[in-house]
């Protein structure tokens, strides 16, 4: 509610929310499934540095849209994240080998890999990338229309709500064969 005095319009909320929140969370949230050194304080540092960049391009950068320092602010969170990481110890290696063998995660997960491997010669790794992207694919396709289909109930769309279920539920349906039904327990 406070920034909602500061603010000029709903677009330059929107803008920030956008730039800034994402900006600090994308390098954060993506280094955590993809890079096994990363940690809660590289995580704290990157979004809270992503963050702060967020706070004070609007000064620094004041007649550019917001949205065109993203790939700066991005550069910042992500440096945040690195620094922060190595300013700290690494997670405990029993931690992360029950991780890597519960979630399987694709990256820079070679040392952890190695370590589990030892333990457990027996053990597979995840060998479905192109699957694992189609999914991934999928399921942005389902959140868009999810998204959408209230908006669509609301303003009574009849031709294009129709449309939304139906991609929504064919969705569904791969996605229940190419994924859901491959979980491993």
């Amino acid at each position: 509610m406070v920034l909602g005095f500061f603010a000029k319009d709903v677009n330059s909320v929107l803008q920030w929310i956008v730039v800034g929140l994402y900006g600090g969370y994308v390098a954060a949230n993506t280094l955590k499934w993809y890079w096994w050194r990363f940690n809660a304080n590289g995580f704290f540092w990157g979004m809270m540095i992503g963050i702060v960049a967020a706070l004070i391009f609007p000064y620094l950068f004041p007649n550019t849209l917001a949205l065109y320092c993203w790939p700066l602010l991005f550069v910042i969170s992500m440096l945040g994240c690195i620094i922060g990481t190595y300013n700290s110890a690494p997670t405990e290696a029993e931690t992360l080998e029950k991780f890597y063998k519960q979630v399987k995660p694709w990256g820079f997960w070679k040392p952890v890999l190695e370590e589990v491997l030892k333990k457990d010669p027996g053990f597979e790794p995840n060998k479905r990338f192109k699957l694992d992207m189609f999914n991934v694919v999928l399921g942005i396709i389902a959140q868009c229309c999810l998204t959408i289909l209230p908006m669509y109930v609301v303003l009574w769309m009849k031709l294009p709500l129709i449309i939304t279920v139906a991609v929504l539920l064919i969705v569904i349906l791969i996605l229940r064969k190419t994924w859901w039904q491959k979980l491993e327990n």
